[in-house]
């Protein structure tokens, strides 16, 4: 997009949208499930015999879940019935291999992305124009990427515009956007003004990794090199990737017959066969999925009051939605 209009929009986020809550856009609100019990207590990215699970007296004792409760970071055991709510505020965050990004209000008007490690203690932090939307960790911990809306505030329309970055946290190297990466659609070199990128996934290399492009009105699946600052078109109406912990699936929500006006289906691709299996959750899923094994996937849906509610359904397009945690977001998993 032109300097120029991304000034304007940005200006315009500020002013419209700062004070507003940030959510997951759901076409048919389900009823909430029992409430989970929730305590302050420590909270650690740790894993491992004697981590300090969910509130004072727990112990770890299989995998947890790293979400988000009333703005503050949470962890809770798989299948438990409590949690423990850190004292620090996140409207988006995830972790991996003992680190999280976490996206926060700076000030009344601005935010930032701040990396933590595993007790939750800042590392770096540096601005991030407009509203937190999407957030990733690499496998190793090593890449961060995060999404804004620096325009709009949904991605069921065309009258929105994103600002995606990744961070490497061990050489300190930073891209501000994908929008100056170099681009390949179908084959051939491609630049245009109305370019906008979300959702990114890393491989196992810490380079590659998979996101969303839109442009010309339709939404593409990219391949990106984060060393080359290359990205390569792959297939069309695949967004907010998420790699498999195999490497060889990507959740994505696919928009009903390509119009996300009408929203979005949780669904699989397979990247060695280009099939793909819809998940049996009927409800549309605006969200980044994130997989809590090789067999299941988390992700957020609100009710009709706007409390949301961590979800998982299988993969493979078998059994049935379940909720994980109530009254929480932003899903990651810490094994």
């Amino acid at each position: 997009m032109t300097t120029r209009r991304k000034l304007l929009l940005t200006a315009l986020a500020a002013v419209l949208l700062a004070a507003a809550a940030i959510g997951y856009a759901v076409s048919r609100p389900r009823p909430s499930p029992r409430p989970v019990a929730a305590a302050a207590g420590p909270v650690t990215l740790a894993t491992g015999p004697g981590t300090p699970a969910a509130g004072p007296g727990t112990r770890a004792a299989g995998p947890r879940i790293l979400a988000i409760t009333d703005r503050h970071l949470t962890v809770a055991p798989l299948g438990g019935d409590s949690r423990s709510i850190s004292g620090v505020e996140c409207l988006r965050a995830y972790a991996a291999a003992g680190t999280a990004i976490c996206l926060r209000p700076k000030t009344a008007w601005s935010y930032e992305a701040a990396v933590l490690d595993e007790e939750l203690h800042e590392r770096t932090a540096f601005a991030v124009p407009g509203l937190p939307n999407r957030a990733r960790v690499s496998a190793s911990g090593r890449m961060v990427s995060w999404t804004t809306f620096v325009g709009g505030d949904s991605y069921a329309g065309s009258a929105f515009s994103t600002r995606t970055g990744i961070l490497d946290t061990r050489t300190g190297n930073r891209a501000d956007t994908l929008e100056n990466f170099t681009i390949r659609r179908d084959g051939r070199p491609y630049r245009s003004a109305d370019v906008n990128f979300w959702g990114v996934t890393f491989t196992a290399d810490d380079n590659r990794f998979y996101a969303t492009m839109s442009t010309g009105r339709k939404r593409y699946l990219v391949l990106g090199d984060f060393a080359a600052r290359s990205v390569t078109t792959i297939k069309e109406n695949v967004e907010c990737p998420s790699l498999s912990p195999d490497g060889t699936r990507l959740a994505f929500k696919q928009a009903i017959n390509a119009d996300p006006a009408r929203g979005w289906r949780l669904s699989v691709l397979d990247l060695s066969t280009m099939r793909v299996t819809e998940t049996t959750e009927p409800t549309s899923v605006d969200d980044q999925a994130a997989w809590l094994d090789d067999h299941t996937l988390m992700y957020t849906l609100r009710t009709g009051d706007g409390t949301p509610t961590v979800w998982s359904v299988p993969a493979d397009g078998t059994g049935a939605p379940h909720p994980l945690l109530t009254g929480a977001e932003s899903p990651a998993p810490l094994k």
